[in-house]
C-alpha cells in the first residue's frame, strides 16, 4: 500500500525525522503515537501530499492509491441548510451529475475529441464504482446506523453538534472508500456517546486506516499495528497497543541488564587499564605498550555501544500548577472554606433553551468536572463564568482565576512568539522560561517561534507552563487533556490531584474526572445537576464503557506505574514480576 524508505525532512530550527522507515500495508488499521511536536501530522499530510515537501528519502504509494483525510479542526459551515442525509450524499450526487452530463457530450455528433471525452467517462465511472456508488443510500444509512445518528438523517446540518458533525466528515471520508484513510486526532472533543461511536466505525471500517490519537480507549480496541515517532526516529510495531506496551516495558528490562553487566565489564576494562598503565610507566616494554592501547580502544568500544533508547525513555513533562494556600491570611482556624464560585438559575437562550436553571457552588479547595453531551452548552457556560458580568454568576472578589481554553476558542494572539505570552504571564528572565519548557518537554527553540506554528499538543503544555507562572486560585480548565499525549496527560492527572486550589474543567476524559474531580456536573436534560464521582462512574459503566474493561485498564496503568517506580529504584527483580503481572492482565 504505502513504503516509506529512508524519509529525513525538518526545518532550520528542529529536524523532525532522520531516515525513518515504514510500511502500511492494505486492510491495516494504524494508529501513529508519539510525543507532543514530534510531527505526527506533517508525517500523515506528506503520505497524502508528498509532492507539497522537499524531503530526504523515498514514499512509495500504489499507483492507483486514492485516500482520504480527515483533520483534527472541525470548521463548520452553519450557513449550509443540507441535511445530514443529503450532505452525506453531495459526492455521490456530483459523481452521478458529472456522468449525465458526459453522456450528453458524447451524444453531441459535432464532438471533436472523443476517446478524449470517453477516457473522462470511464475515469468517473470507476470512481463511482470504487465507492458502490449505485448503492449509496443504503451504505449511508448504515453507516449512520453503525454511529448510532440514524435519528439525525433529516437533520438540518446547523442543528447539529460539534461532535455529531466531527463524526459525519469522518464518515464522509470513509463513504469514498478510500485506499488510506488518515484521520488526524478524530478524538478530540468528542463525548462519551461519539467516542464510542467512532470506535465502532474504525473496528468496522474495511480499508486501511492510519489515525493519529493519543486516545487510550481508542488505542486498546480499535489497532492491529503501532507506528511510535519519537526523536526524530519511528519504531514499526505489528499487534495491539497493549502488546506494544508490554513489549516496550520488557525490552526496557532487557536493556537494563544489559546495561548492568556493559558498566560491569567497562569497569573491569578501566582497572585492568590503570593495572597496565601503572607497570607501562615502572618499565619501558614495548608489549604492554601495546596491552595498554588495546585495552583502550576496547574500552572507548564498550562505552560507545552503551544503549541508547529513545521509545523507552520518553519523558514525562513536569507539570505544576501554582501554589495555593489553603485559606486566606488571617481566616479563623477550623472556619468553614468561602464560596469561590456561585451559580444560580443561570440559563442561556439560542434558537432553543440550551441551558435553564443552572444552580452550584464551588468550594475553595473543591475540584468539579462539568460534563456532558456534545452540544448542551458547557463551553457557553464557562464562558460566562469567564466573563463574569451575567447577575446570575459571582466568582469570590478576591479569587485569582486563569482559565486553559480550547484551542480553536483561543484569541487571536497566535502569532505572538512563545517568549512574549511567557512574559506576560510573569518572570522575564529567558533562562527561567527555557528551563520551564525543558520541564514540559518543549524544547527551549520554541521560545522564539510562534504560537500558531506549535503542534496542538504543544499549544497546551504552553497553555499550562503559562497557568504555572501565575498565582491563580481558581483554575477554569476547558477540555485541558485535548491533543496532550499520554505521558503529559498522565502527568496533568497528578498535577490537578495535587493541586490545593479551586478546578472547574470541562472534559469528556473519564480518567482525568473519575481521578481528580470531588463531584461531577452534569449537563442534561437542559439543566446542570450535581453528582458524586462514585456515581458518575456507575452512569458510565451502565451507559458507555464496559466496567471489567476500564477497572482492568485502570489495574494496567497503576501497574506501570509500580514498574516505572521499580526502574527508577533499580530494583529490577519487582519490575520483572510487575511486568509478568501486566502481561496476564492484558492477555484477559
Amino acid at each position: 500500500m504505502i513504503q516509506v524508505e529512508k524519509l529525513s525532512y525538518g526545518f532550520p530550527a528542529k529536524e523532525l525525522y532522520h531516515d525513518i522507515s515504514f510500511t502500511i500495508e492494505k486492510g491495516q488499521h494504524c494508529a501513529l503515537i508519539g510525543s507532543s511536536g514530534t510531527g505526527k501530522s506533517t508525517l500523515a499530510d506528506m503520505l497524502i501530499h508528498p509532492e507539497n515537501y522537499l524531503y530526504d528519502g523515498r514514499i512509495t504509494r500504489n499507483e492507483n492509491c486514492r485516500t482520504g483525510y480527515a483533520s483534527q479542526f472541525s470548521v463548520r459551515d452553519k450557513s449550509q441548510e443540507c441535511t445530514v442525509f443529503e450532505y452525506l450524499s453531495q459526492r455521490f450526487l456530483q459523481i452521478q451529475s458529472d456522468i449525465a452530463a458526459v453522456c450528453e457530450e458524447m451524444a453531441d455528433p459535432d464532438i471533436e475529441d472523443m476517446d478524449a471525452v470517453f477516457e473522462r467517462y470511464q475515469a468517473l465511472l470507476d470512481e463511482n464504482a470504487s465507492m458502490d456508488g449505485d448503492h449509496y443510500e443504503s451504505r449511508i444509512r448504515r453507516q449512520l446506523h453503525v454511529a448510532r445518528m440514524e435519528g439525525l438523517e433529516e437533520t438540518r446540518l446547523s442543528q447539529i453538534s460539534g461532535g455529531e458533525y466531527k463524526l459525519l466528515q469522518i464518515m464522509r471520508e470513509m463513504l469514498r472508500s478510500p485506499n488510506l484513510l488518515v484521520l488526524d486526532e478524530p478524538d478530540v472533543f468528542l463525548d462519551f456517546t461519539n467516542l464510542n461511536s467512532l470506535c465502532k466505525m474504525i473496528s468496522e471500517y474495511k480499508g486501511t486506516l492510519l489515525v493519529v490519537t493519543h486516545n487510550r480507549y481508542l488505542l486498546n480496541h480499535c489497532f492491529d499495528k503501532i507506528l511510535h515517532l519519537e526523536n526524530g526516529d519511528l519504531q514499526e510495531f505489528d499487534g495491539s497497543y497493549t502488546q506494544y506496551r508490554c513489549s516496550i516495558l520488557r525490552e526496557k528490562l532487557k536493556r537494563q541488564l544489559q546495561s548492568i553487566e556493559e558498566q560491569e565489564e567497562i569497569a573491569r576494562t578501566e582497572q585492568m587499564v590503570e593495572r597496565l598503565r601503572k607497570r607501562a610507566t615502572l618499565m619501558v616494554n614495548p608489549t604492554i605498550g601495546r596491552s595498554v592501547n588495546a585495552k583502550q580502544t576496547q574500552l572507548d568500544r564498550l562505552r560507545k555501544r552503551q544503549i541508547k533508547a529513545p521509545f523507552i525513555e520518553v519523558r514525562e513533562p513536569q507539570i505544576t500548577l501554582p501554589e495555593v494556600a489553603p485559606s486566606e491570611p488571617g481566616a479563623e482556624p477550623g472556619a468553614e472554606p468561602r464560596d469561590i464560585l456561585t451559580v444560580t438559575g443561570y440559563q442561556v437562550d439560542f434558537d432553543h433553551d440550551l441551558l435553564q436553571d443552572v444552580s452550584f457552588t464551588l468550594r475553595e479547595g473543591e475540584k468539579a468536572a462539568l460534563v456532558g453531551a456534545n452540544g448542551t452548552g458547557k463551553t457557553t457556560l464557562i464562558r460566562d463564568i469567564l466573563k463574569n458580568e451575567n447577575t446570575s454568576i459571582r466568582i469570590d472578589e478576591t479569587a485569582r482565576p486563569v482559565c486553559l481554553s480550547q484551542l480553536q476558542d483561543r484569541p487571536a494572539d497566535s502569532e505572538r512568539t512563545v517568549y512574549q505570552v511567557l512574559l506576560e504571564a510573569g518572570n522575564g528572565s529567558r533562562d527561567f522560561m527555557k528551563d520551564l519548557l525543558t520541564k514540559y518537554t518543549l524544547p527551549a527553540e520554541v521560545l522564539d517561534q510562534r504560537v500558531c506554528d506549535l503542534s496542538g499538543g504543544e499549544q497546551n503544555l504552553l497553555q499550562l507552563a503559562r497557568i504555572a507562572c501565575s498565582d491563580a486560585d481558581l483554575l477554569i480548565l476547558d477540555e485541558p487533556t485535548s491533543h496532550l499525549d499520554l505521558q503529559a496527560q498522565t502527568a496533568l492527572e497528578k498535577a490537578v490531584s495535587a493541586y490545593k486550589g479551586t478546578v472547574l474543567m470541562v472534559s469528556h476524559d473519564f480518567y482525568l474526572v473519575a481521578n481528580c474531580a470531588d463531584f461531577v456536573l452534569l449537563a442534561e436534560n437542559n439543566t446542570v445537576r450535581r453528582m458524586r464521582t462514585r456515581n458518575f462512574r456507575k452512569m458510565v459503566y451502565e451507559k458507555y464503557f464496559d466496567q471489567k474493561y476500564l477497572e482492568r485498564d485502570k489495574k494496567k496503568q497503576e501497574l506501570e506505574a509500580e514498574i516505572t517506580a521499580a526502574f527508577r529504584k533499580n530494583d529490577l527483580i519487582a519490575a520483572d514480576r510487575l511486568i509478568e503481572e501486566l502481561e496476564a492482565l492484558s492477555e484477559e
